[in-house]
């Protein structure tokens, strides 16, 4: 038996899953002013098992950790160095556990060897990013250093213009507690739109005649396509695109909208294919497609338990080798 707990920011002390000791989790709340959303909610849970299971094995799965092989010339900032080595200010990225489930599950459904294909998993939902897998390691991610930069998401803007952002603060007299509100809790889709942070209702509204809710789809379109380009380029081509998350598993506008122009790639979409019962994992491309595209539903519960009991099998091993 053993609790598995879901940790948002790992920062660069977390390459893989570990056992929740005491020194762990003091690192983890290191790693709070990283994380000021997520972490300390994540150690609410962390702590309150404790409590309830004392003897209970605890084990953290850190959204970051996928994205620990990602190379240093991609994850740095152009800022001054010092701001890396003083406060660790790089992309670390999120939604790790989903990118890996995701590949892997699309890998072993195609059969096709993991460490040899070149993937841009999307992971589209009230939070989005996307990720270039290259040869079964994260080479890149859209989320930065937090969870606002990239894509555009239900509430969150995404990539914005540092200096559009300091002239709206000195306009609209924002402190950083409003700012920060103002880019997690009030832009992208539901800033943009005037409508809702939920998808279908966009789309509602769209089909209505609301333009404003229009011209939010064609930009969160317009985003996830030229994410898809941009990493296809950086790793020298890409033989596999997969969606998943609330929206890529079963928005096909969506899905067809990104894909659609693509063919240049060796992308060829199934429109057909595309329109099928949703929520589940299926193949979205035409058998000679160069580039395989798939809807794969996520289960970053099952990785979670996964890798907990994973944990738990090796201090079994450990214990044993030591009697």
């Amino acid at each position: 038996m053993a609790v598995g707990h879901r940790v948002v920011h790992g920062g660069e002390k977390f390459s893989g899953s570990v056992l929740l000791t005491r020194e762990v989790i003091e690192q983890v709340e290191e790693c709070v002013d990283l994380a000021p959303l997520h972490n300390p909610a994540n150690l609410l849970g962390i702590y309150a098992m404790q409590k309830l299971l004392p003897e209970v094995p605890q084990c953290g799965v850190f959204d970051t950790a996928f994205h620990a092989t990602i190379p240093d010339y991609v994850y740095m900032y152009a800022l001054p160095y010092w701001m890396y080595e003083k406060h660790k200010v790089r992309r670390y990225g999120f939604h790790g556990t989903s990118h890996r489930y995701v590949s892997q599950k699309a890998c072993e459904i195609l059969k096709l060897n993991y460490k040899e294909q070149k993937i841009i998993t999307c992971h589209l939902g009230n939070g989005a990013s996307i990720a270039a897998i290259n040869n079964g390691k994260s080479f890149d991610t859209s989320m930065g250093l937090t969870p606002v930069e990239g894509l555009i998401m239900g509430t969150r803007c995404g990539d914005l213009d540092l200096g559009a952002m300091l002239f709206l603060m000195n306009k609209e007299n924002m402190d950083i507690k409003k700012t920060n509100s103002f880019i997690n809790k009030v832009s992208g889709m539901i800033g943009i739109s005037g409508v809702s942070s939920d998808m279908r209702d966009i789309r509602n509204a769209s089909k209505e005649g609301n333009k404003r809710a229009e011209l939010a789809l064609n930009m969160y379109v317009y985003r996830v396509k030229k994410y898809v380009g941009a990493y296809a380029a950086a790793m020298g081509g890409v033989d596999l695109i997969i969606f998943t998350g609330g929206v890529g598993e079963n928005d096909f506008d969506v899905r067809a909208g990104v894909c659609k122009g693509l063919e240049y790639m060796g992308v060829e979409f199934d429109v057909e294919k595309n329109h099928e019962p949703k929520g589940k994992n299926e193949m979205l491309s035409k058998p000679t497609s160069k580039v395989k595209v798939m809807s794969v539903t996520t289960n970053e519960e099952l990785v979670i338990a996964l890798d907990s009991l994973d944990i738990v099998n090796r201090m079994k091993k450990e214990e044993i080798i030591l009697s």
